[in-house]
């Protein structure tokens, strides 16, 4: 008799051993814990990070595909080659510049491209005249095959920035080599920023005409289309704008030593 009044009180035993087990202490061990069976109390968590990480990826997805079917409307707006093109032209250009025009010590290459005006037009100097080193302090420009150019081809090498003090011989112009003083070489630098910013100058207007074209443009295509492509030309000419920065940093810190 007692046995089956024990068989009958089991269950109810066991129901109660259950709910004392899964008290709010229990539970939170078990979230934290992270059991091996699954409880529901863990799910909604579970799910709604899956759920935003799949949202996130999909519309990352999306913001690159937009760019990159915006990016492809651009060669029908205006070549983004070429512009890069036009601005590199403005970097060699400068580069060129200072190697002809910054040397600290003056050579007859350096006098080459030094631009004289006469009655026939704009000529470079080694075009007109023989230019050659008389020796390591003097530098000879014979202008016996074009005489009457003789005055033009003084004042231009007077007016080079060079620190250049010519001297006329008849057709024979003498070029003294400036001596490497501490103001040449200040007054090198003071140079190299004006051709920086003459630079800079001519960078600008390659990007004011790219921007212009790419206005032309805006009836055939959308304004977020028109607005991405002057981002991108604007933020080519900063990366030149840096590019041209640089140069000057080098050239100064090489002419003050």
């Amino acid at each position: 008799m007692a046995l089956n009044h024990l068989s009958r009180l089991r269950p109810l035993l066991c129901q109660s051993l259950v709910r004392q087990l899964r008290s709010p202490l229990a539970a939170a061990s078990r979230v934290s814990a992270a059991p091996r069976c699954p409880d529901i109390t863990c799910y909604p968590a579970a799910s709604t990070r899956l759920y935003a990480t799949k949202k996130a990826k999909a519309k990352a997805k999306g913001q690159s595909a937009k760019v990159n079917m915006n990016s492809a409307l651009v060669e029908d707006i205006i070549s983004l080659d070429e512009v890069k093109a036009d601005m590199s032209a403005v970097l060699h250009a400068l580069k060129d510049d200072f190697t002809r025009n910054l040397s600290i010590r003056t050579s007859p290459g350096a006098l080459d491209h030094i631009v004289v005006t006469t009655q026939d037009g704009k000529f470079p100097l080694n075009q007109l005249g023989q230019i050659s080193m008389k020796s390591p302090l003097l530098i000879m420009v014979n202008m016996s095959s074009y005489p009457e150019a003789t005055a033009a081809a003084t004042h231009a090498l007077r007016e080079s920035g060079m620190n250049l003090n010519p001297e006329v011989d008849g057709t024979i112009i003498k070029v003294p080599v400036p001596k490497v003083t501490r103001e040449h070489r200040e007054n090198l630098t003071k140079l190299a920023k004006q051709l920086s910013n003459k630079a800079k100058d001519s960078l600008r207007r390659v990007r004011s005409n790219a921007v212009a074209q790419v206005k032309k443009a805006k009836d055939a295509h959308s304004e977020d289309t028109i607005r991405l492509v002057e981002k991108q030309i604007q933020l080519m000419a900063d990366n030149m704008s840096l590019d041209i920065d640089k140069q000057v940093a080098v050239k100064t810190k090489e002419l003050l030593g």
